[in-house]
This record gives structure tokens, sequence and C-alpha cells, in this order.
């Protein structure tokens, strides 16, 4: 779920079954018997057929008799269409009626941007904008979630080489961790400058860890640094060895990295 501001009124966007829902009494919220637009919109002939042909595309349970028999309606002096009626009617899913905190009318995109353009069209440009805005900043936190995980998947791998290479069988379980957090550190020392220890002591109000709070291109970066120093633990280098290359390593993939963001950015 989201917020969007559109020229000072804040829109509720809700996920429903993955797609995105906007709040339709969001929209009308500071317009003067703003509720009542939304019933007005929908006694429009225009607006149920724009409905018919959108929940025929793509609901397969819409009730089309029922559509019928309203369409024939729509457009006298007597036709009266609630969004609770329209919903028992037709079982409509572009339009969906919320109770509770975020309670309201939310309708599926397509058929909000429809009804802001009713409202105002000169809202409807900003309402799109500052949706495709949030879509933006969804990606952006998507694909750091991605590469956090798949920083996590190279971590096993790198774990692993440790144990096959580094940890002798002989090694207590207290023993062991106490290596495995060394060669974490080593990857934190080369790319952060610290260790985790010393990034909790300097951010005792924060927390997670260290790398909980990389950037996207650290936490790239770091993910390749772990695949190579695997190779370099399999090739029998020292840790002092690999820490100095990782270090080489992680100075240059990340001038690379973020000169390719400041790019793209431009």
């Amino acid at each position: 779920m989201g917020t969007l501001n559109v020229d000072g009124t804040e829109i509720q966007v809700l996920q429903i079954e993955e797609d995105d829902y906007i709040s339709l009494t969001d929209m009308v919220r500071k317009i003067d018997n703003g509720s009542a637009l939304i019933e007005k919109w929908l006694r429009n002939k225009n607006t149920i057929e724009f409905l018919g042909i959108w929940e025929k595309m793509y609901n397969e349970e819409f009730n089309t008799n029922a559509y019928d028999d309203i369409m024939q309606e729509a457009g006298l002096n007597r036709f009266i269409m609630s969004v609770k009626q329209w919903v028992t009617r037709t079982n409509s899913k572009g339009i969906v009626a919320k109770a509770g905190r975020y309670g309201g009318t939310y309708a599926y995109k397509d058929i909000a941007f429809e009804f802001a353009s009713w409202v105002s069209p000169q809202f409807k440009l900003y309402l799109i904008k500052e949706f495709e805005r949030l879509k933006k900043e969804e990606q952006i936190l998507l694909g750091w979630s991605a590469k956090r995980e798949l920083a996590k998947i190279n971590y096993h791998i790198h774990t692993d080489a440790i144990k096959t290479n580094l940890i002798p069988e002989e090694l207590t379980t207290k023993q062991t961790s106490v290596i495995y957090a060394s060669e974490a550190d080593v990857l934190n020392m080369a790319l952060f400058g610290m260790t985790a220890k010393q990034w909790r002591d300097n951010n005792p109000d924060k927390k997670g860890n260290i790398r909980d709070y990389a950037s996207v291109t650290e936490l790239i970066c770091l993910s390749n640094m772990e695949n190579i120093n695997a190779i370099l633990i399999e090739d029998g280098l020292s840790q002092k060895e690999r820490l100095i290359k990782l270090n080489k390593i992680a100075i240059h993939q990340m001038s690379i990295l973020e000169s390719q963001t400041t790019t793209v950015l431009k």
C-alpha cells in the first residue's frame, strides 16, 4: 500500500490480489458533497458502458445479464446506482468498497483514472504523474530487496567455501562461528572499511547490521565479492592476501557502479 499526494490531497492506494486500487473516496474528500459525486458518476450511462467493457475484459465472473439490465435502466430520470448496488448486481471486481481504517470506495487504476478525468482533466493528469512516481519508488525498493536476497544466497556459497577449505573438522562449533564471523568481516572491511562490531558500536540506535543499510550498488558489489572470495579461498590465499585483493576489487567495482548510476540519473 502507498499514498499519493495530488495537489495537497492524500490518496490511498491498496493492493488487492497484486493489483493497484486507488481510493475514489480520497479523491473527492476535499470537495463539497464529494461522496455524492461517486454515485452521480455511476448514474452516468457512459460510465456504466465503460465499466461494463472493463469487467468483460478482466473479470470472468462478471454478471453480463445484470449488466445488460442496468444499461437499459441507465439514462432514465429514475435511475439510481450506488457502489454497493453495482458490485452486488454485477459481481464487479473493478470497483470495491472497503471498511476499516482505510475504508472507502476503491477502483482499479484504469477506472480510477477515468473517474479522475470526469472530476477534472487537470486532476487526472496530476494523479497519473504521482502514480507513476510511486511505482518508480516501488521498483527501486524492489530492486534493493532483490539485491539483498541475492547477497544472502551468495553468502551461503561463501560460507560453504569457508567450511570446505578453512575449517578443520576438529574445531568446535564455537571456534567455527568465530571463523565465519572473521570471514564475514573480511568482506565488511574490504567494502565498508569497518567490521560488523565497529559498525554496531558506531550506530547503537540502529537495528539490524551494516549490510541492512547498504545501498543498492554496495549490495551488488558485495554479492560479487562473496563469489570472488569463495574462489580465492579455494585457491588457498591467506586472509590478509584476500582482504587486499577484495579491497581493490571493491574500489574498482564501486567506482564503475557509481558512475553508471550517476549517468542513469542524469
